[in-house]
């Protein structure tokens, strides 16, 4: 888009956005299921969202064949070192590209394992897909954002096959965080208390950096819970503790407590963890830690097949406060959960989705779905901040170990995936393998916030990404019918989300500023724009607050999204 309209209007007439400290109270509990696909023919492990609206998802390819076969014509899969098909032809589909817009999916091809792996979108617009198990351990994989033409059934997935292409230690549970430069560090794996980068600063060196933090006790719990806070260094939970890090330097800026009663909050006592949405130029952050099982549980679990119930406790510290002692405010969820989702919303407040209420992640090793959601709303007053939603709808699907979810540009929240065994598994299983994709609607999309849900005009929901630059102006028009005293405008990074952690995903509320009901102001390309419509002028983040990249803008009003636009912002 042109950005010569840099809305000099706004001036004396402009009002400041609210940073969505005053989100208006909440409606009754609400939110609706909807049943998308039956089956796509793979369980989704892994999802990440791109800038086509489509969702990539996929899960692990030694494990025997899938229920989508690949097409005619398509070449199958042959890997001698497959664990299953050992060389033999392997002609059905492990990873699909779902199309939202169309509900429509096809097959894409994965050629090394893919198990327990980890991922982020390049600031091209590329996901790109690190570790795995098996002979994909250190494999790194490539798959773009298709542009919905005739070449599209050639679009798909790419691996690269040497050094130094490939990853310099084995990457089997580990995590990636995007970095404000737009390459990735990638922490930790089974057996790996260190990290690497991708791409390579020095592709000569191949090398990885210890990390200390990941040794000892907190070696066993896997997939550690990575954030990059607003100074640049970043935030990493393993087990029941955190340390603030300077990557850059190898150094540990900042020792946190221990959380809580000690109890072990990744994989497989699988918690999940967001950073919590930034306000506009921020310099204050803080995480929040929800869910997961005592450690007891495990040989509870693995040794007597007993179930113990999950946790309900959630922790919340300010991660910038240079005095953290006994910062964690302790807080309790309305239900056990354990291997939930957590899914930052265009309105700044928290879903949490899917898991058990019961036992720990692993082959079946949870008794007791958990089928009703959660939302937390982090600007309410401790003790009102959590309010259940409706619970799945007709015969529940449950979705458990290696389920997954993703915000959608829309509002919604896609949920696949949930496997708790070793093969596909759909007869005498009292969680069969779940192929089907849902969708949950919060409750800002029931018809009765019609009235108060803003649409965003210019530029087009419809059109291609907006480009923009770190501190540019970016103008967004948008249409209300009843507008309420807080405005904001948000921007989401999409997540790449496995086993209850979404990796990369962040919210900001962005500084703008608003023109109430201006006419004839001069409109983009020289139209005049309608006299019922809003311009607000955001000023665009630092790459530290918002890493480049694909982000997902949404204009708020009160606690009602818009649907989103995507801005790529480099």
């Amino acid at each position: 888009m042109e950005l010569g309209f840099r809305l000099l209007l706004v001036l004396a007439i402009g009002v400041l956005l609210a940073c969505g400290c005053g989100i208006a109270p909440a409606s009754a509990a609400g939110g609706r299921w909807e049943l998308l696909q039956d089956s796509v023919g793979v369980s989704a492990m892994h999802m990440q969202l791109l800038h086509n609206d489509r969702v990539i998802l996929f899960d692990r390819t030694n494990f025997g064949p899938s229920n989508l076969t690949f097409p005619p014509g398509h070449p199958c899969r042959r890997n001698p070192r497959d664990q299953w098909f050992r060389g033999e032809a392997d002609c059905t589909a492990h990873s699909v590209e779902y199309d939202v817009a169309s509900n429509t999916f096809r097959a894409l091809s994965i050629f090394t394992d893919t198990w327990c792996s980890s991922g982020y979108v390049a600031p091209d617009g590329t996901l790109v897909q690190t570790g795995g198990s098996d002979d994909g351990i250190r494999k790194v994989r490539l798959m773009p954002a298709c542009t919905g033409g005739a070449d599209d059934t050639a679009c798909d997935w790419s691996e690269k096959p040497t050094d130094p292409d490939v990853l310099a230690a084995d990457r089997w549970y580990a995590t990636n965080q995007k970095l404000p430069d737009g390459s990735a560090i990638i922490v930790g794996g089974r057996g790996q208390p260190n990290y690497e980068f991708y791409p390579k600063a020095d592709p000569a060196s191949g090398t990885t950096l210890p990390l200390q933090f990941l040794s000892g006790d907190n070696s066993m719990y896997l997939y550690p819970f990575v954030h990059l806070n607003v100074d640049g260094n970043l935030f990493i939970f393993e087990n029941n503790r955190a340390i603030l890090f300077d990557y850059k330097s190898g150094s540990v800026v900042r020792t946190y407590p221990t959380l809580g009663d000690g109890a072990p909050r990744n994989n497989p006592t699988a918690g999940s963890s967001v950073l919590l949405p930034l306000k506009p130029n921020a310099t204050e952050a803080e995480v929040l830690i929800c869910g997961g099982a005592p450690a007891s549980s495990i040989s509870a679990v693995n040794d007597n097949r007993q179930f113990p119930p999950a946790l309900r406790t959630c922790g919340r510290i300010k991660i910038t406060d240079p005095e953290p002692a006994a910062a964690w405010v302790l807080e309790d969820m309305p239900s056990p959960r354990v291997m939930g989702d957590m899914i930052l919303l265009p309105n700044g407040e928290v879903l949490i989705i899917n898991g058990a209420a019961d036992g720990i992640a692993g082959w079946d090793s949870a008794n007791t779905f958990n089928p009703t959601p959660v939302v937390y709303r982090p600007d309410r007053p401790l003790g009102d901040r959590f309010e259940a939603q409706a619970p799945a709808a007709g015969t529940p699907r449950p979705r458990m170990y290696h389920a997954s979810a993703v915000l959608l540009r829309d509002g919604r929240v896609l949920l696949g995936g949930s496997n708790p065994h070793e093969r596909y598994v759909f007869g005498n299983a009292k969680f069969p393998t779940e192929l089907s994709l849902e969708a949950f609607s919060p409750d800002y999309l029931d018809a009765s916030n019609d009235d108060r849900r803003p649409s965003i005009v210019n530029p087009s929901l419809t059109g291609a990404p907006v480009s923009v630059k770190y501190g540019d102006q970016l103008v967004v028009a948008f249409r209300v019918p009843v507008r309420d005293p807080v405005v904001s405008v948000t921007m989401v990074a999409p997540s790449f989300t496995t086993h209850s952690f979404a990796q990369n995903q962040r919210l900001l509320f962005l500084q703008a500023q608003l023109v109430t009901k201006a006419p004839q102001l001069p409109g983009i390309g020289g139209a005049i724009l309608p006299t019922d419509v809003h311009v607000a002028s955001v000023t665009m983040p630092t790459k530290v607050l918002a890493p480049p990249g694909y982000h997902m803008l949404f204009v708020v009003n009160g606690r009602i999204p818009s649907k989103g636009i995507w801005v790529h912002i480099q």
